[in-house]
């Protein structure tokens, strides 16, 4: 009997772990450990998320004559129990880059006949060393390497299996606690594969455009298979395979799809190599930043009252639905860490509670990115303007007015900056701004908090 340790991978295609574990021949016990240590730290939408995604997961593999066992615990106590009580002879599991998980899997090792497989990326972390055996931290450099090692196709994707070894009666399952998935992203590997298919393929895939439209507050362009690709619904490699395969008109909206899948890979990289990136800065000259770190402005920022518009609707954005436009991330991010001097790991822990996708390496190297603070980050100078981003990514004003109702009555002149409409024209349209009243005044000049934010990192450098 061996043991299919589900982690980070609720898929039955193109799972190596999966087909390991019944290439042992003797029967195959499907498992999901609620671990305590993951309640502990409030997501309520993703772990609602992933609830939805195991239920659908056992749908799956009882189709197939199998069922999912759940377990409740700490995988110390759950793991040499279940083996005792199976006497399986191994344990089968996807292997996992974060500081956090590598100690729980030496752990099991050293008492359990653990047995990890590649298959949260593309490529291993260790596979993409520089000549001298250090890791890389330019993505450049990176993604250069990354695509010179050998790419998977079609004939890579391992199947789903037809039919699945039954499960024993007896073996007890706890139930998947019971939660209100997201509304907007339906859980489970089916509507991985089709949002997939729905990107990549067709007679006019969003793919086609996503050099330009991934940017676009306003529209659908991107694929939003995030939250799939962090609970491995679907994984990396076939996303890759169908991005190649993609029938674009040029191979640029491909190729940029592909670079942000490097782009995880490369973060993943950073905090398998780096694990102390997720408690201090990547760049030494940077750690020493004297932040603001002013409560009021943190609320006005978490609860989407900065009166940025911009700003405000992506916020908004992320409570209501557990998900964020990628470009509206950087533009947040940008706002709390320069234009309101509050330290990056505050943004960090704010997305990780409500992110749909939150995932410890991606969020980390985003985060730090902006903040300037990274590997292979941003500038610390660049600053993103609120108002140039507004008025660039969302012309047309629709992601402001969609998140932002109280603003939708206003001419598009003065959607992105509404303090300065006239009087006459705020009242007409219902929405005085101001202190007290329908939305709020700025509550930050953003040419001063600019200097301001620049002052303190290059006091930072200097005294590093």
């Amino acid at each position: 009997m061996a043991i299919w340790w589900i982690r980070r991978d609720l898929r039955l295609n193109d799972n190596a772990v999966l087909h390991a574990a019944l290439g042992r021949g003797d029967g195959l016990i499907p498992v999901f450990i609620l671990d305590p240590h993951r309640e502990q730290h409030p997501a309520a939408k993703r772990h609602a998320f992933l609830y939805a995604g195991l239920r659908q997961l056992d749908a799956d593999l009882r189709a197939r004559g199998s069922r999912l066992i759940v377990r409740r615990g700490d995988v110390s106590e759950v793991l040499p129990d279940l083996v005792a009580e199976t006497q399986s002879r191994a344990i089968f599991a996807e292997e996992a880059y974060s500081p956090f998980a590598r100690r729980r899997d030496d752990d099991v090792a050293r008492g359990l006949p653990l047995h990890l497989l590649p298959g949260l990326t593309i490529h291993h972390p260790s596979s993409l060393l520089k000549p001298d055996h250090t890791p890389r931290t330019v993505f450049t450099a990176f993604r250069r390497a990354w695509s010179r090692l050998p790419m998977p196709d079609d004939s890579d994707i391992l199947p789903a299996p037809a039919h699945l070894p039954p499960v024993p009666d007896e073996l007890l399952s706890h139930d998947v606690p019971e939660a209100s998935a997201p509304a907007d992203f339906a859980a489970g590997e089916a509507e991985a594969q089709r949002r997939l298919k729905a990107f990549t393929s067709g007679e006019s895939p969003a793919m086609w455009d996503y050099g330009t439209g991934r940017d676009r507050l306003g529209i659908d362009g991107t694929s939003r298979l995030s939250p799939y690709l962090r609970f491995g619904m679907i994984s990396a490699r076939q996303a890759a395979v169908a991005a190649r395969q993609s029938p674009c008109r040029d191979g640029r909206g491909a190729e940029t799809w592909l670079s942000e899948l490097i782009w995880r890979e490369f973060y993943h990289s950073i905090l398998f190599h780096f694990p102390q990136v997720l408690s201090d800065a990547f760049r030494a000259d940077l750690r020493s930043v004297e932040w603001s770190n002013n409560s009021e402005d943190v609320a006005a920022w978490r609860e989407g009252r900065t009166g940025y518009p911009v700003v405000d609707a992506a916020m908004r954005q992320l409570v209501q639905t557990g998900w964020m436009h990628n470009r509206a991330r950087m533009i947040v991010a940008s706002f709390l860490v320069k234009d309101l001097l509050v330290d990056w790991r505050w943004g960090e822990r704010w997305f990780m509670e409500h992110l749909i996708d939150g995932d410890a390496a991606a969020n980390n190297g985003g985060w730090q990115w902006t903040a300037g603070t990274g590997a292979d980050a941003a500038p610390y100078f660049r600053v993103f303007n609120p108002i140039v981003q507004s008025q660039r990514f969302d012309p047309d004003g629709a992601f402001i007015r969609r998140w932002l109702p109280q603003l939708a009555s206003l001419p598009s002149p003065y959607i992105h900056t509404p303090w300065q409409a006239p009087d006459h024209i705020q009242r007409r349209c219902g929405c005085v701004i101001g202190d007290g009243e329908d939305y709020p005044a700025p509550i930050v000049d953003h040419a001063l908090a600019r200097q301001r934010a620049l002052a303190a990192y290059r006091a930072a450098r200097h005294f590093s």
